[in-house]
């Protein structure tokens, strides 16, 4: 799986606070220290280069972003310094030059949350210009001019009466290549990162950890592609006919081990392993269904602690959308095997089957359904799964 998202920042706190915005998201997101393989969604690399010569900080966003581009990473934000330290002009054209031809840059290092701000077009931190604060007396990196428009050689905007994306991306392009834009609070940023969406991937967003949260949210509402995971342990009968009504509407998309795979540690290792090399990933759920029956050959701990920990297998390597979990002892044992601190309630898919987000561990964010056993009608699951799909799209 290629990298569909790339984080390019001028230090490695300031790549980590961005990314983090992703992770958190429910992004399969990474950071890298130097080019490597990866199977990340979304990858943060680092050019090191707040303290580099603008020159030489221009060649180093210039390879990162065409090694990326080379890759095919489908969207890129450029992470800058929330106090614009560094040679952020010169980075932000060697971005967008990289980026391509047609690439519109859309420049917003507010911070709201930490007291930075852009307001006609000049960068105030807890209300005064940025230059005056200690950013411009940094005896490495100093401030140069608190007038952003200026600083970048861009356009100034405000999308102040605006509340349509497309409007905004309307205003956006027309001021474009280079386009200053204020905001002074977080429904600010959600317009701006939505018009960013409208735009498409020629946009290039500059920003901090401020507007990488929203983005995090706006392209995630893109089609994923992902799976849906539906993980069946509970052997009560109202499950099982749950089950087979999901399975016979997706044919060719349930998966169910017997007990002797799952009871022999070598058999199992190569089912698990024939599973995640075949496994259907795209589109519509996947169904994981335990043993019909336990007993003398394996026992309900075992399953369910060997599905669990092919759940995890299957999120690390594969998109997942989300999960359906049916089996109290199976849903607790997928949340303990993916490091889960707790789940975030949301609603109910129909009484008594709630809908939650993953907190915590290496699957935050990630939307789940949880069902018991002996609970619910016929077309349950694919009730659950349509509203795991809707959804995917972080709140």
């Amino acid at each position: 799986m290629k990298p569909r998202l790339a984080i390019i920042a001028d230090d490695l706190t300031g790549a980590n606070d961005t990314a983090v915005q992703f992770a958190r998201a429910g992004w399969n997101t990474e950071l890298q220290f130097r080019p490597a393989r990866t199977d990340s969604e979304v990858l943060a690399v680092t050019t090191d280069s707040r303290h580099a010569e603008p020159a030489e900080a221009a060649r180093l966003v210039t390879e990162a972003v065409g090694r990326l581009r080379a890759e095919g990473v489908e969207h890129l934000y450029k992470k800058v310094d929330s106090t614009v330290r560094g040679p952020v002009a010169e980075e932000t054209s060697a971005a967008i030059a990289a980026w391509g031809p047609d690439a519109l840059a859309v420049v917003c290092p507010a911070f709201p949350s930490a007291g930075r701000i852009v307001r006609a077009g000049t960068l105030l931190v807890d209300g005064v210009p940025v230059a005056e604060t200690s950013a411009g007396s940094d005896p490495v990196t100093s401030v140069r001019d608190s007038l952003l428009p200026r600083l970048f050689d861009g356009v100034g905007v405000s999308l102040t009466g605006l509340t349509d994306p497309r409007a905004a991306a309307d205003r956006l392009r027309e001021a474009g290549p280079l386009v200053v834009v204020d905001a002074e609070n977080e429904d600010d940023l959600a317009l701006l990162a939505a018009a960013v969406g409208e735009l498409g991937p020629t946009a290039v967003p500059v920003g901090s950890a401020g507007l990488g949260r929203h983005l995090a949210r706006v392209w995630g509402e893109a089609p994923r592609g992902g799976a849906v995971l539906v993980v069946v342990t509970s052997l009560h009968p109202v499950t099982r006919a749950q089950a087979a009504r999901l399975a016979a509407e997706h044919p060719g998309r349930a998966f169910q081990p017997s007990a002797e795979v799952i009871a022999d540690a070598d058999h199992w290792r190569r089912w698990r392993d024939g599973f995640l090399a075949t496994a259907p990933t795209t589109d519509a759920p996947t169904l994981l269904i335990s043993p019909a029956e336990v007993g003398e050959k394996t026992d309900a701990t075992t399953v369910a602690r060997r599905l669990a920990d092919l759940t995890s297998d299957m999120i690390e390597r594969h998109p997942v959308d989300g999960l359906v979990l049916t089996g109290g002892d199976g849903a607790r044992a997928v949340l303990d095997a993916l490091d889960a601190t707790g789940l975030r309630l949301l609603d109910e898919v129909v009484p008594g089957v709630p809908r939650s987000r993953i907190l915590g561990g290496r699957a935050e964010g990630l939307p789940v359904v949880t069902k018991a056993g002996g609970f619910g009608a016929e077309d349950v699951l694919s009730l659950a799964v349509d509203a795991v799909i809707r959804e995917r799209s972080p709140q």
